[in-house]
């Protein structure tokens, strides 16, 4: 009898990656590009820094494109200016990449303009799962993995926290680090374009990690 093929669990690619491009990665200090690019130093897959104005960053080969990226990317970390986002989505569904997380802000939050750009973000993503956008990112302390630009990790735990308020997550952050805290996840979710309180509280409840959400 031949055994049914194994399946990755929906949304894991944004908990256990094997390999992240950070599109928007920079060597200028201070910006979200460079600190999450710092965060990912613990994180044991590939990481691939993108950006069409460097082949190197913080010691690393950096690519012009996600075309370029010359190994499969499992997640992908957008982190450049709104009206880029949307051609960069289509980059990335192009590539095949399964997840993104949209750091970048100035969506529906600004009005009607980041409305429609919101839109053409789900016309171009194909079947891509996508967390934020104006998100802080997310964390899977257990793995090791700090998507975030938070200025430091969650400690491992068994709680899975899940927040739309990115300065809610850095409050509970550091009051956690204070009380000794631990997480299994720790989610900023923002404008919730795909992924939502739904689709996490249930991939969650199936993590042998985590006790709580």
């Amino acid at each position: 009898m031949t055994p049914l093929p194994l399946h990755r669990r929906p949304l894991e690619q944004f908990f256990a990656p094997a390999s992240i491009a950070v599109i928007g990665a920079t060597e200028a200090n201070p910006s979200v590009g460079r600190t999450i690019l710092t965060n990912l130093a613990s994180f044991h897959g590939r990481v691939f820094p993108v950006n069409p104005k460097r082949g190197q960053i913080q010691g690393q080969n950096a690519y012009p494109s996600i075309s370029a990226v010359p190994d499969p990317v499992d997640l992908a970390i957008i982190v450049t200016r709104a009206e880029t986002v949307p051609g960069i989505v289509a980059e990335c569904a192009a590539a095949k990449v399964p997840a993104a997380i949209i750091i970048s802000a100035g969506f529906k939050e600004t009005g009607a303009r980041g409305a429609d750009l919101e839109r053409k973000i789900l016309a171009a993503r194909g079947s891509m799962r996508i967390i934020g956008p104006n998100c802080l990112g997310v964390m899977a302390p257990p793995a090791g993995l700090n998507a975030t630009f938070a200025g430091t990790m969650a400690r491992p735990g068994s709680i899975g926290f899940l927040s739309q308020s990115g300065a809610l997550c850095t409050a509970i952050l550091d009051w956690s680090l204070r009380e000794m805290v631990g997480f299994s996840a720790f989610v900023s979710t923002g404008s919730m374009l795909d992924v939502g309180w739904g689709d996490l509280i249930d991939y969650l409840g199936d993590d042998p990690h985590t006790r709580a959400i």
